[in-house]
């Protein structure tokens, strides 16, 4: 199977159910899992079960997946829940799945959609898991090269207070990135607009430096950076993204994903990693553009997510075994690992 044939290395980042001599994965039960991770599903259900009480909901349970039956019948025999179930009178179907047997959806590059990108590439908002720092210094006076500059206080994504950042965001995560980057030149342009600045509306590809002229006519105009602050945030994000090397990269990302889903029906996962071999260089003969020891993990667990059932045989373990061997010199070439490489190893 697709599971048996994992190289080692991805092993650290899915941990595998007891094998022989354990329970089998339909027996796994919370004693059977780690502590830390039986405390994360305990966590869970507790934030479940207020969710459904604040629902006022009687719950059905359904589970795909080894770890999600047994967060379903922990819900079951919770205490409070069952509590719950007698007295709640709106019912619902709850069906919870394993994220592993999807994670081609969890690692690969989907389409071209621009909220997922900057969510993507601009650094975490501190404290958050789900926003991001937007890099404010442009609309302001302080001239600096330090693009960590901790000088201004970060922007967000986050403007519930802002009817045109809300409306931008939507169209960031709806429509295909060209025509999100137009509707931000045409939120900038109505804002400017509004605010007698002297903008010239220019027509076709819009550009980061485009956008970016725009937002320096509301750098001192103190009103106008108040009445449009939400929506020069998003707009910033956007520049950042658009300029950010790591964008480049998920394009690469996108072509190899498309080009292996064409290909993968006459070829066989042998000579997948036959061609991905030459890709997977050193930290000394690596380019910008070229794909970190991360990357290919991510690529690998792509390749054997998408691949199905997988022919095990000589073949395929002389192939591994030379993805390995470039993996492992790549990873130990390192000067300074990140942090998952070295939770890896």
């Amino acid at each position: 199977s697709a599971e048996l044939c994992l190289l080692p290395a991805l092993e650290a980042l899915l941990p595998p159910l007891p094998g022989p001599g354990g329970p089998s994965p339909a027996e796994v039960g919370l004693g059977a899992l780690p502590a830390e991770l039986r405390a994360a599903v305990r966590a869970l259900v507790g934030d479940l079960d207020s969710l459904f009480t604040a629902l006022g909901l009687r719950e059905e349970s359904f589970a795909v997946g080894a770890l999600s039956r047994v967060v379903a019948a922990e819900l079951a025999s919770y205490a409070p829940a069952r509590n719950r179930r007698r007295t709640a009178t709106n019912k619902a179907s709850v069906i919870f799945v394993d994220r592993t047997l999807d994670l081609v959806g969890a690692v690969g590059h989907h389409g071209d959609n621009l909220a997922e990108k900057i969510l993507s590439v601009l650094p975490k908002l501190p404290g958050h898991k789900t926003d991001v720092m937007v890099n404010m210094v442009e609309l302001t006076a302080l001239q600096t090269t330090d693009e960590t500059c901790s000088i201004i206080a970060p922007g967000c994504l986050a403007q519930p207070n802002d009817p045109a950042a809300k409306a931008l965001w939507e169209s960031f995560m709806n429509l295909k990135q060209k025509e999100a980057v137009m509707e931000a030149r045409r939120h900038l342009v109505e804002a400017a607009s509004r605010e007698n600045l002297p903008i010239k509306m220019s027509m076709g590809r819009v550009t980061p430096e485009q956008l970016s002229s725009y937002i320096q006519l509301f750098r001192n105009n103190l009103k106008a950076l108040e009445n449009h602050c939400g929506l020069l945030q998003l707009v910033l994000a956007t520049v950042q993204t658009l300029k950010h090397p790591q964008t480049s990269k998920w394009d690469n990302f996108l072509a190899f994903e498309r080009l292996l889903l064409q290909t993968i029906g006459q070829s066989e996962i042998p000579s997948v990693l036959n061609q991905l071999l030459p890709m997977i260089k050193s930290y000394n003969e690596r380019t910008k553009d070229d794909y970190t020891c991360e990357d290919f993990l991510v690529l690998l667990i792509y390749i054997y997510s998408v691949v199905g059932e997988i022919k095990c045989g000589k073949e395929l373990d002389a192939a591994e075994e030379e993805v390995k061997k470039a993996l492992v010199k790549a990873v130990c070439d390192e000067p300074e690992p990140s942090p998952l490489l070295q939770k890896i190893t």
